[in-house]
């Protein structure tokens, strides 16, 4: 069974679907896991012999390597592999979704390149948690003599050419928003190894922008758009004094979630950028995780905002629910800053699709466009939402095991744990706990601390919320210090 190969691999779902260390990630493994997603597909009538199956990949040294043996496996189970190239996951997707055809992604998204994954979707939507459940329980067996001992694909098998999906996620943006809506903006796209780089230049010349390329890389860069590296903050900075541009633009390595710059080479950050977007298409139900900024309710624009476990899988089945029940539109985000549309968005007679799943474009154009409707630069339309800062940070190689205990112990008793965590006592005691996912506190001041360990990597994530930025990263530093010594 898959859970099986699971176990043995360490390859295990995370919140973005399969993910694991490259050399534990050998062919045998990809292979299985591809079959055992095919066969759960075939149990729900999604896929059958002669049916195709579309597949991308990042940029990502080991991603060619992990798209031939998913192509073995499609092969294997008598699909037809749709190969779409190295391009974003949501122009996959688009793509894939609009055919209702499955699909699935080779990445890593943000971690570092030591790490890869495969993320599966649906004919017509994300793989979500039940159907992962049902996936490893599927059995699986290698075929004879298309693998050496070392799990290693001998079998011959190529990358199909390449089906141009590209054009159609383009156009997606440019028939919504129109021919102009960019026009006189001056972007910096910030390139690095995002799979989307030159797709991003293309779509804010499709809309009248021009779009300046910066730092290119040919090595995988590892941004996270909810804990942007100190480099990165340097880099725009440097770039908004050195040259005018209205904002500065990129995305993480499979270009699904956003990092928008002002002018001044400020990142916004993924919450914030959400609310805006939400805002601007007149969302009448906004969905995101629980760690997203609570501006979004300040703000009061939305009939319903609903809060989730962190994740895409979760985010839509809430979204789903509000579907369901004819609220329309439905939008949802993360505080990465990954967009997802449940409905259909209207908009000065113009019609943009459901997609429902992370999208990197849709918020960057969404919050750019909005300013300059109101005539205001970025920077200043964000401060026209109620004032609540979040930052965020991850502490690196602290296994999982590790932060659940410690996570566990300090709710046992929150009093001290928080003052062995380096929290002072001027924050005042615990007011409100919060378990939808990880541990959330919120002090009597209104400051919030929330821990909660990735569920893509060994690593724990804190987020932290106040109402002035200084507090927040005050905050964020103390805890920081405080959840290192938890590697002792």
């Amino acid at each position: 069974m898959i859970f099986d190969w699971m176990s043995q691999s360490k390859v295990a779902f995370g919140t973005s679907g399969a993910r694991g260390l490259v050399n534990a990630m050998t062919d045998a493994v990809c292979f299985a896991y591809t079959v055992g997603y095919l066969k759960h597909l075939e149990s729900l009538g999604e896929f059958y012999s002669g049916a195709p199956v579309a597949l991308a990949g990042d940029l990502r040294p080991s991603t060619p390597r992990i798209l031939r043996a998913c192509v073995a496996a499609i092969v294997w189970m008598k699909g037809i592999p749709v190969f779409c190239g190295f391009v974003p996951t949501p122009a996959l997707s688009l793509y894939a979704f609009g055919r209702k055809i499955p699909s699935l992604m080779v990445t890593g998204s943000h971690i570092p390149d030591n790490r890869n994954g495969i993320k599966f979707n649906r004919a017509q939507g994300e793989f979500l948690k039940a159907d992962e459940a049902a996936m490893h329980m599927k059995d699986v067996f290698l075929p004879d003599g298309w693998f050496d001992e070392q799990g290693t694909l001998v079998k011959d098998v190529s990358l199909p050419s390449i089906t141009n999906v590209e054009k159609e996620y383009i156009a997606r943006y440019q028939n919504f928003f129109g021919s102009d809506a960019l026009s006189g903006l001056v972007l910096g796209v910030y390139q690095h190894s995002a799979v989307g780089r030159d797709t991003l230049v293309e779509i804010v010349k499709a809309l009248g922008g021009i779009a300046i390329p910066l730092a290119r890389s040919e090595t995988f860069v590892s941004v996270d758009t909810e804990a942007v590296r100190s480099e990165d903050i340097v880099l725009a900075r440097e770039w908004a004094e050195k040259d005018h541009y209205h904002a500065i633009l990129t995305t993480d390595g499979d270009s699904d979630r956003p990092l928008l710059a002002d002018h001044k080479g400020h990142w916004l950050r993924g919450d914030v950028l959400g609310i805006l977007a939400a805002k601007m298409l007149g969302a009448e139900v906004v969905v995101t995780p629980v760690s997203s900024n609570t501006a979004l309710e300040a703000a009061d624009f939305a009939r319903s905002v609903r809060r989730t476990r962190i994740g895409s899988p979760f985010v839509i089945a809430e979204m789903d629910n509000a579907v369901a029940e004819r609220f329309s539109p439905v939008l949802g985000y993360e505080a990465n800053g990954g967009f997802l549309v449940a409905s259909d968005v209207k908009r000065n007679d113009r019609l943009l699709t459901a997609l429902p799943t992370r999208d990197a474009v849709l918020p960057i154009l969404s919050a750019l466009i909005a300013a300059r409707e109101v005539g205001l630069n970025l920077a200043d339309l964000v401060k026209t939402l109620p004032h609540r800062f979040t930052v965020s940070d991850r502490l690196a190689e602290l296994p999982t095991d590790v932060s659940l205990k410690r996570i566990a112990a300090l709710r046992l008793n929150i009093s001290e744990g928080i003052r062995a965590l380096g929290v002072p006592p001027s924050y005042g005691a615990v007011r409100t706990i919060d378990e939808t996912d990880g541990l959330r506190m919120t002090f009597e001041g209104g400051e919030i601390l929330h821990l909660r360990p990735s569920g893509n990597a060994p690593e724990l994530r804190i987020y932290v919320e106040a109402d002035s930025e200084e507090e927040a990263k005050n905050l964020l530093m103390l805890s920081f210090h405080g959840a290192n010594c938890w590697k002792e």
